[in-house]
Order: C-alpha cells, then sequence, then structure tokens
C-alpha cells in the first residue's frame, strides 16, 4: 500500500510539473536536443584549419574534399538547428541531420566504437521523436499513404525514438562492485526498460532527465578544464551530446509514449 501511494504521489508531482510546463517544455525539449548540432556546427567554424586537415590526413581526400567536409557540417548543422528551432521545414532539417550523423559516424570512425556509436544511435532517436512532434503539427510525411490507425508511422517513430534513446544510458553503466555503482544500475536499467516499453512513460522519463542532467553537469563539466587542454573538447562534446538526449526525453515527457507502449494499451484493458 505504501509502496502504491508513494507511486501515485509521483505520479501526481509529473502530472503537476506538465500542467505548469505545458507551454514552454516543447520549445525547452528542440533547444536541448539540436544543442549538440549547434556547437558543433559551431567548432566547425573555429576549428576550419584542425578539422580540414584532420579529415585530409585520415581519408587522403584531397584539399579540396576535406574543405567540403567541413563546409557540409557547418552549414548542414547551424542550418538544420535554425529551422528546427523556427519551426520552418522541421521534416527536412531532421533529415538533413541525420545525414550528418552518418556522414560523422563514417569520417571519424565512430562506427567501430562502440560507446560512440550508441550514443549517436541515441542522438538519432530524439530526432525520430521530433520528426513525430512535427508530423502532429504540420503534413504527413506520407501523404496519400492510407490511415493505418493505431500502428501510424508517428507511433512506430515515438516507439523507435524511445528505444534509441536508451542506448544513451546503456553507455552510463558502470560494472565496479561498489553499493552505489550496483545501485544506479538497477536504478537506472529500470527506468529505461520503463521508457523503452511505455510503462508509466512520462514519469520515468521526467526522472530519467533529472538523473542524466546531474550526472552530466557533474562529470562533463568542461568549463572547469582550461581550454587548451584536449580534455576541453572531449568533455564539451561529451555534454551537449548529454543534453540532446535529455532534449529527447523532454519530448517523451511532452508527447507521451504514443500508441506503441503499454500505457496506451492500458485505457483499452
Amino acid at each position: 500500500m505504501a509502496q502504491n501511494k508513494m507511486m501515485s504521489t509521483a505520479e501526481d508531482v509529473a502530472d503537476q510539473f506538465l500542467r505548469v510546463t505545458k507551454q514552454y517544455l516543447p520549445h525547452l525539449a528542440r533547444l536541448c536536443l539540436i544543442s549538440t548540432f549547434l556547437e558543433d556546427g559551431i567548432r566547425m567554424w573555429f576549428q576550419w584549419n584542425e578539422q580540414r586537415d584532420y579529415i585530409e590526413a585520415t581519408w587522403g581526400c584531397g584539399y579540396f574534399l576535406a574543405i567540403c567536409f567541413v563546409l557540409l557540417n557547418l552549414f548542414g548543422q547551424i542550418s538544420g538547428c535554425v529551422l528546427i528551432l523556427s519551426r520552418n521545414f522541421v521534416q527536412y532539417a531532421c533529415f538533413g541531420l541525420f545525414g550528418i550523423i552518418a556522414l560523422q559516424t563514417i569520417a571519424y570512425s565512430i562506427l567501430w566504437d562502440l560507446k560512440f556509436l550508441m550514443r549517436n544511435l541515441a542522438l538519432g532517436g530524439g530526432l525520430l521523436l521530433l520528426l513525430a512532434e512535427s508530423r502532429s503539427e504540420g503534413k504527413s510525411m506520407f501523404a496519400g499513404v492510407p490511415s493505418m490507425g493505431e500502428s501510424s508511422p508517428k507511433q512506430y517513430m515515438q516507439l523507435g525514438g524511445r528505444v534509441l534513446l536508451v542506448l544513451m544510458f546503456m553507455t552510463l553503466l558502470h560494472f565496479d562492485p561498489g553499493f552505489f555503482s550496483i545501485l544506479q544500475n538497477m536504478v537506472g536499467t529500470a527506468l529505461i526498460i520503463l521508457v523503452a516499453i511505455g510503462f508509466k512513460t512520462k514519469l520515468a522519463a521526467l526522472t530519467l532527465v533529472v538523473w542524466l542532467f546531474t550526472i552530466n553537469v557533474y562529470f562533463n563539466a568542461f568549463w572547469t578544464v582550461p581550454a587548451y587542454k584536449p580534455m576541453h573538447d572531449f568533455l564539451k562534446y561529451d555534454f551537449f551530446q548529454t543534453l540532446s538526449v535529455i532534449g529527447g526525453l523532454l519530448l517523451v515527457v511532452a508527447l507521451g509514449p504514443g500508441g506503441v507502449s503499454m500505457d496506451e494499451k492500458k485505457k483499452e484493458w
């Protein structure tokens, strides 16, 4: 009984939070979601020579193609962020950012680094949720395709987005024998499973937002490291990638889990 009462109280707090922030939450979610692309686009400008030289040396593609790569990342990411924030051509902007993720995964050899690959896939999950949100505001991407009721493309996007977001948390699990580490892993795993299957979704996603934000500020405090040290850029990259996943989770909180979830199936029961 006490457990049920505590869960009910937590859900009431989450519902109250949503009522207070419902006008601002989607805007905050989008801003967080595109933050890593915006930061990376700006970095391409300030580290133009370093990025160009790295691509040219790694791939032996020549000076011209290396410049084209940097230009594509610079303008592709910044223009995509502007379109998303202004809510114009959001679907095209999302597809463009999907392309940037795929391009960087290959160019920076992320494909062979499981941790970074999972984080990039989590970013893709956030973009899928953004696509799902844009479908509820504008015209369907699948114009002319008959409606499939509860199994609509939007709901599959929400499912795919939730599942991909989970990958970020799998990179945060630490297999240490300490009590705190074991407790953190157990609670974190339970929460990500709830988000993935869509059960108590808004409460679980909101809890993960708080947890992930705390971890991000504590472990990825790049502002405490001098800018000339390599660790500064590494922590900054990690910080903004994590912030983007927080944005994806905030979209889950704002939009709900979608039709392909246990929360929706419970309504039918």
